[in-house]
This record gives C-alpha cells, sequence and structure tokens, in this order.
C-alpha cells in the first residue's frame, strides 16, 4: 500500500509504527506531510520515510491518505487539499469530533474512513472504532480493517454515531481508567503505603485483572462476586461505592462525554 500521513504527532508516529512493524506497507511506499520542521525531521530518521511539508505533493504519491492533523488545523487543510483527491483514493480520518458531512464538505471528496483511535494504540493495544461512507469500496474497506488493525484492536460500525458514543467509551476511557489508578493509589498512600509500592500494586493489580478476565469464560459480575466475601474487606470496600452511587456517576460521565462529542460534530 502506498499510504500518506496529512501530520505526524503522537498518534500519526503510531500509526507509522504499527504500519512498518506489522508489515502493512514498507518505509519506501510511505510518505509524511508535516508543517513542523523538528518533527518531519525526526520522522524521516527514526522511520526512514519520505517526508514534505506539501500535503499536496504526498497526496498524489499515495493511494491511501490518513489525515491525523489536530481538529482546530482542519479549516486550513481544507484550503489546502480541498478538491486535490483523484478517483480511487481512500481518506481515513482520525480527527476526533469531525463528521464525515463536514470531511466530504471539505475535501471534496467522497470516499472517506472516520475512526476513533485511542491512545493506547501507540503500544499496539489500542481500540479503534470506525466507519465509512458509501463510496468506499470492498478492496478500501479492507485495507481500513488491516492498517486500523495494526494498532490494536477493530470494530466496524455502519451508522456515525456511534462513532460518538465510542468516543464517549473508549476514546476518552483511558483517562477514566487512570484517573481511578491514580485515586487508589493516593488512597494506599493515606492509609501508609510509600509511593512506589502503592503504584507497583496497582499497577500489577490493573494488568493482572484486566489479562484474568480476558482468560476467563466467566461475566464481569460473576468475578466481582468471586472476590468478594459477606462481611469481608471486598465486600466493606464495594459498600462505599455503591452508597455513593459509583455506577451513576460512570453514566453520568459517559454520557457526557457523548453529549460533548455529537456537539464537536456538529
Amino acid at each position: 500500500m502506498k499510504i500518506a500521513l496529512i501530520g505526524c504527532g503522537n498518534m500519526g508516529q503510531a500509526i507509522l509504527s504499527a504500519i512498518i512493524s506489522k508489515g502493512v506497507s514498507i518505509a519506501e511506499h510511505l510518505s509524511v506531510a508535516e508543517v513542523n520542521q523538528a518533527c518531519r525531521e525526526m520522522t524521516a530518521e527514526k522511520f526512514g520515510v519520505f517526508t514534505t511539508d506539501n500535503s499536496v505533493d504526498a497526496i498524489r504519491m499515495s493511494d491511501i491518505i490518513i489525515l491525523a492533523i489536530k481538529p482546530q488545523n482542519l479549516d486550513e487543510a481544507f484550503k489546502q487539499i480541498g478538491g486535490k483527491f483523484s478517483q480511487g483514493q481512500l481518506v481515513i480520518s482520525i480527527i476526533a469530533g469531525k463528521c464525515l458531512g463536514t470531511l466530504k464538505d471539505g475535501l471534496k471528496y467522497d470516499a472517506i474512513v472516520r475512526a476513533m483511535p485511542n491512545t493506547p494504540a501507540q503500544i499496539g493495544y489500542g481500540m479503534t472504532v470506525w466507519t465509512a461512507t458509501e463510496a468506499v469500496d470492498g478492496q478500501q474497506m479492507a485495507q481500513s480493517r488491516t492498517i486500523l488493525g495494526a494498532m490494536g484492536k477493530e470494530i466496524y460500525v455502519s451508522d456515525e454515531d456511534s462513532i460518538d458514543m465510542a468516543t464517549a467509551i473508549s476514546g476518552s476511557g483511558p483517562a477514566y481508567v487512570f484517573l481511578f489508578m491514580e485515586s487508589l493509589i493516593q488512597a494506599a498512600e493515606r492509609i501508609g503505603l510509600p509511593h512506589d509500592k502503592a503504584y507497583e500494586m496497582v499497577m500489577q493489580l490493573m494488568s493482572g485483572s484486566i489479562r484474568y478476565a480476558h482468560s476467563s469464560d466467566k461475566p464481569l459480575d460473576r468475578l466481582r462476586e468471586m472476590v468478594t466475601s459477606p462481611g469481608g474487606t471486598t465486600a466493606a470496600a464495594l459498600g462505599v461505592f455503591a452508597n455513593g452511587n459509583l455506577a451513576g456517576l460512570v453514566e453520568e460521565a459517559v454520557t457526557a462525554a457523548y453529549k460533548r462529542a455529537k456537539e464537536l460534530g456538529g
């Protein structure tokens, strides 16, 4: 695949690394358009790919174009690359909050995939949810699966509203997990554990629990019950969560993120 990346920040570099390491394409078939000179030079040295400050040049060299720029830079990008695409090319956008209608109007092109990856994609454990316009053909759908799957797991959804839902769950979700981890570490320190020990315990707790849940054929509520002895320490802690309506707070938080995603998408 001849692939161009427009923008190469953290997520763009994660995609580039995944494409090369998973054998999706080779460096000689990859190009990166990036306005920041230092970033261009670093990308060229690290990945051995062609770099340019001219997005149109990168587009002309490629069959698949991945938009990885910041949302606030999209209008300027539209001015530069709108109408510059050729029949048969595929555009994959990972720009948060920008809907297919906005992308089609600005790019003056119809074969577009909209994807919502998350930050664990940077280490190959990402969750990407994506959808596509009707103009994306079967081969391009398969190419999209290959590229997005190189970063971890991918899920295709047929309706774009599910992308906003995914933004509130898997897109923003790492921050929810990190917040809970922070809170556990702080609580551990308050009851007397030193920071380094608390950090190690929480990191292993999260990693081990997730791996255990993945390997088990039991539902999550059953796994929780297996840890919870009546009248025991776990029951005491879960009682506090229940009294504080943790489930309700989580639902409220996810709903707020979903509403904000829809607002950003217009």
